[in-house]
């Protein structure tokens, strides 16, 4: 089972998840040991397709370190944070949960576009 830890313990993903605005871009730093990543990848796509098809998706990508840290970054593109709350929240997606490797520690955050005058685009 994933444990959960705070990426900003000061600002839990359990907080964020009670502002509403958008759109929104979840940010989840995921570690675990090496011999874990074949599972962790197919839970993770089982995951990732279940996402897909909830309202308010957008996109998602995975990363992973380079060199020898098997250390992964997912971020997902998602309408609303109620749509993100929605979907992180469904039963069948806690429930997902449970079959990650015990190794596996995730840090979901959520985050909104600044804009930088000359730079990018909020």
């Amino acid at each position: 089972m994933a444990r959960l830890r705070p990426l900003d313990p000061d600002c839990p993903i359990e907080r964020q998840l009670g502002i509403d605005t958008g759109p929104v871009v979840l940010v989840n730093l995921f570690t675990l040991d090496k011999a874990d990543e074949q599972s962790f990848l197919q839970i993770w796509q089982d995951d990732a397709a279940f996402m897909k098809r909830q309202p308010g998706f957008i996109s998602t990508q995975l990363h992973r370190a380079i060199g020898e840290s098997p250390t992964y970054l997912n971020y997902a593109v998602w309408q609303t944070t109620a749509d993100f709350r929605a979907a992180f929240t469904h039963p069948e997606f806690r429930s997902k949960i449970s079959a990650y490797p015990a190794s596996a520690v995730a840090s979901p955050h959520l985050f909104e576009k600044v804009a930088v005058p000359g730079i990018c685009v909020a």
